[in-house]
């Protein structure tokens, strides 16, 4: 799908969906203060699995970087997005180890922080970029978003020039602000464009305001919804996988 088709379909995912993102972007104001508490308990978590992974077995990397999305806020572990993916690629018979490096209340400026730190311990053959959401729910300026999104990617690229990146793309719903929405829209396929990276569209689609698909505080995600999560992120991560060599 070339650029331009994808701005085009984010512009009409987003009159097509104002309601559901409204309803959700004012239930993450209702629970920041949890996020923002539960950092601090999954660090721990997130540290072990980078920590064990880069122990593992001899097996091709995807690692997921994200913020409690990724992470599976209120759920199981193995009901996150992407232990759904390592079954789907253990069903495969793929030699792929998926590592969660979600953080709950991550932005993306605490995520430029905190990369260097995992990728000195982690090798990565395919690298999954999940921030924004925070940034554009909170209103943070699209400048800083798009400099924070742009400095995670360049500093996979030095770290492993051959990674593969793709990127999560998220949207805000217009009481934003109708400039502020655009804009933050148009982040991610402009930045996959011009990083040369791969973009997922709209990591929420079919997900986002639907109510039976959220837990009780409406913005994250049941494991039923997690399942959903999985299958928009594998149609980008299979043709990453279709481009690496022996995998």
């Amino acid at each position: 799908m070339k650029t331009k088709n994808l701005l085009n379909y984010c512009v009409d995912r987003l009159f097509a969906i104002p309601l559901m993102l409204t309803v959700f972007s004012l239930l993450l104001f209702s629970c920041s203060e949890n996020q923002n508490t539960n950092e601090t308990e999954n660090t721990p978590a997130a540290e072990e699995n980078v920590e064990n992974t880069a122990e593992s077995e001899d097996k091709k990397v995807i690692l997921f970087f994200g913020n409690s999305l990724t992470a599976g806020y209120g759920l199981e572990p193995e009901e996150a997005f992407p232990a759904v993916i390592q079954k789907k690629l253990d069903s495969l018979g793929l030699n792929y180890q998926v590592v969660n490096a979600g953080l709950s209340g991550e932005t993306t400026a605490s995520g430029n922080s905190r990369l260097e730190w995992v990728l000195e311990r982690q090798s990565v053959d395919i690298f999954v970029l999940e921030l924004g959401a925070n940034d554009g729910l909170r209103g943070i300026a699209t400048e800083e978003t798009n400099r924070n999104l742009r400095a995670i990617i360049n500093q996979v690229k030095e770290a492993n020039p051959d990674t593969k990146i793709i990127l999560a793309g998220m949207m805000v719903p217009p009481n934003m602000g109708g400039d502020y929405s655009a804009r933050f829209q148009k982040l991610f396929p402009t930045i996959a464009e011009e990083e040369e990276v791969m973009l997922i569209p709209f990591l929420l689609q079919d997900v986002a305001g639907e109510t039976e698909l959220n837990q009780g505080d409406g913005i994250h995600p049941t494991a039923e919804g997690q399942e959903i999560l999985a299958n928009n992120v594998w149609q980008v991560l299979k043709k990453a996988i279709d481009e690496i060599p022996n995998s």
